[in-house]
């Protein structure tokens, strides 16, 4: 067995000498590769699987397209309903309409190449999404090798695209505290308060259960989310960290305390017709409220507050900085946040990350000099 790396004038191909059969001999020739290097490194894969399985494994004529939709029917039943929405939609808006017509086996890392450039150049995803893509792609091609479908995963020749952070909006103190002040007549505001006083998702707070409370020791604790298209409560969260606690503050005690009782006078009012589901933010019926419904009214009341528009999420962010700004232990900001480790708190709030060590500067200034 014997192979050869030569170059077509535009790009570098090999030629692999598989032997005799039927007495005639037999070639592979594989085309297409940008360098020198990575046609070396498809020969030895080539060789190696010849030695492993006794023959060459010829790739599938399978187009790219249709076996992403196999392979997205499979990733269905294991990841959560959110995720595959997301998978989905990059799928069949963005892969396939680009990747899909090409055989499965013929991908060159230049066809995918041009993809992200397509999308990046003419800002048709953000970064973060282009990097959803990247995945996407080498994780189908990954299993396609395991299923033998193809030799190699030309995914992994590609760089992943880089994401660059945009700055955070969150509001300053004064515009929370004029915000809550507009939103104390709306059915939601207990939800505006759980964000801003413990940094929950959108979904946690959707899911919260009065069982989930406990007024003694003033926690509350996050053990099942909403989806986002509000038909489905999920037990457990976002990752195994964010399963967790949270300490109250003793205002936001206080608001729950009244919020649940006008919870239970709607309870008695709607009698049969009341579904209880013990959730805390509710209709006023028991069930789950629409995440779209809350929205509509987090966008008015910002509007009518004259504060900056911001994202519901940015609610959390804005926990988070308020409470850094304040000199609270970043360890503590990612318990509650539920961080899987602290480096992610810390490369998130990284704005807020030179005020504080001028407050530190000062602070040791006082202590050492004074």
């Amino acid at each position: 067995m014997a192979g050869s790396i030569r170059n077509d004038g535009n790009t570098w191909y090999y030629i692999l000498e598989i032997g005799r059969v039927n007495g005639k001999r037999r070639q592979k020739k594989k085309r297409g590769f940008k360098t020198k290097k990575e046609a070396q490194k498809a020969l030895i894969e080539a060789e190696h699987a010849i030695l492993q399985k006794g023959m060459y494994h010829e790739p599938a004529k399978t187009l790219y397209g249709e076996y992403l939709k196999s392979w997205l029917d499979d990733k269905k039943i294991i990841v959560k309903d959110s995720t595959y929405k997301i998978y989905h939609w990059l799928i069949h808006k963005h892969i396939i309409p680009y990747l899909g017509h090409i055989e499965i086996s013929k991908i060159r890392p230049n066809d995918i190449q041009k993809l992200y450039n397509e999308l990046i150049t003419n800002d048709l995803l953000a970064r973060e999404n282009v990097q959803k893509i990247h995945s996407l792609i080498n994780d189908s091609l990954n299993k396609a090798v395991k299923c033998d479908l193809i030799n190699r995963n030309v995914a992994s020749l590609v760089d992943r695209p880089k994401a660059y952070k945009s700055e955070l909006s969150v509001w300053s103190i004064q515009e929370v505290k004029l915000f809550l002040n507009n939103a104390k007549t709306s059915r939601y505001h207990i939800a505006f308060v759980l964000a801003l006083s413990t940094g929950m998702r959108q979904g946690e707070i959707l899911a919260l259960r009065w069982k989930d409370i406990d007024f003694s020791k003033q926690t509350l604790s996050i053990r099942q989310t909403l989806s986002h298209t509000g038909n489905k409560i999920n037990t457990g969260a976002k990752t195994k960290s964010s399963l967790r606690n949270i300490t109250l503050p003793e205002e936001t005690i206080n608001l729950l305390i009244k919020h649940k009782k006008a919870i239970q006078s709607e309870k008695r009012l709607a009698d049969i017709l009341y579904n209880d589901n013990d959730l805390v933010v509710c209709t006023n019926v028991g069930t789950p409220c629409s995440p779209r419904n809350l929205l509509r009214t987090f966008y008015s009341i910002t509007k009518q507050s004259s504060v900056p528009r911001i994202r519901f999420h940015d609610l959390r962010h804005t926990h988070a900085t308020l409470l850094l700004e304040q000199g609270t232990h970043p360890k503590v900001v990612s318990e509650r946040l539920g961080h899987s480790n602290v480096r992610i708190t810390l490369d998130t709030y990284s704005h807020v990350l030179p005020t504080m060590q001028v407050e530190t500067a000062n602070k040791l200034n006082s202590l050492l000099f004074n």
